[in-house]
């Protein structure tokens, strides 16, 4: 929805051989550089394990959000991991305990997947993708990348500014997914801001890589699409 309030919850059950852990990080007003320390604590940094990385930015839209951004960002920035996420104006709990040190300021949380059997996929859909057939080749090259679609998730991370004023038309995106992707749930949101690229990790082929000089994970005005796998079933 672009208009009104919406949610959705996305519950995982445990799967045998994935690790999932939760992570939120704040900017120290006090100090200008990241501690990158706190990612290794968190399982985003040595870890060999490490296969998707879900993000997301709360109050971005204050001073210095976006190169706090980058710095928790560049260090997890490898072609191994799948990184994609969004910006959202606020936070408005993350745990049962009540802080709201870390809601109040620039900050980040999010998820991060562990296990060899995990598979995951992102493309990112930018200003040049406009109508219903450009979108459908992003999907494509989506499919391309084979990752198996039983006991998978899509994720869909959108600017505001990309729904039915964008295309003239209602859904595009999201039944392109569907259209390509029959049987896999699709979920996210419109921020204010996409984080991702083109990256696959399965071990058995590769996209576009995001470490280069000309790549970046964060946009605007953009969508990032994902698709997350994780595993066979037992």
């Amino acid at each position: 929805m672009e208009d009104g309030e919406s949610g959705f919850a996305l519950l995982f059950p445990k799967i045998t051989g994935v690790k999932i852990q939760k992570f939120q990080f704040f900017k120290d007003s006090k100090c200008k550089v990241f501690d990158e320390s706190k990612l290794e604590e968190a399982g985003l940094k040595n870890n060999p394990d490490l296969r998707v990385v879900l993000i997301f930015g709360y109050n971005t839209w204050r001073h210095g959000a976006t190169r706090f951004l980058h710095q928790v960002l560049n260090p997890l920035n490898e072609k191994s991991i799948i990184i994609a996420g969004g910006q959202v104006e606020y936070l408005s709990s993350f745990s049962s305990q009540t802080n709201t040190q870390g809601t109040d300021c620039i900050g980040v949380v999010g998820l991060a997947l562990s296990g060899q059997q995990i598979q995951g996929a992102t493309v990112l859909l930018d200003q040049d993708v406009y109508d219903e057939k450009t979108v459908d080749s992003a999907m494509q090259r989506l499919k391309a990348a084979n990752i198996p679609t039983e006991n998978s998730v899509g994720l869909m991370f959108a600017c505001v500014g990309r729904g039915e004023q964008h295309y003239k038309k209602k859904n595009v995106e999201a039944d392109s997914f569907r259209k390509h992707f029959p049987n896999v749930p699709l979920l996210g949101f419109f921020g204010n801001g996409e984080i991702g690229c083109d990256r696959v990790v399965s071990g058995s082929f590769t996209l576009r890589e995001c470490n280069g000089e000309k790549d970046n994970l964060l946009h605007g005005y953009t969508t990032v699409m994902t698709l997350i796998h994780f595993g066979p079933s037992k």
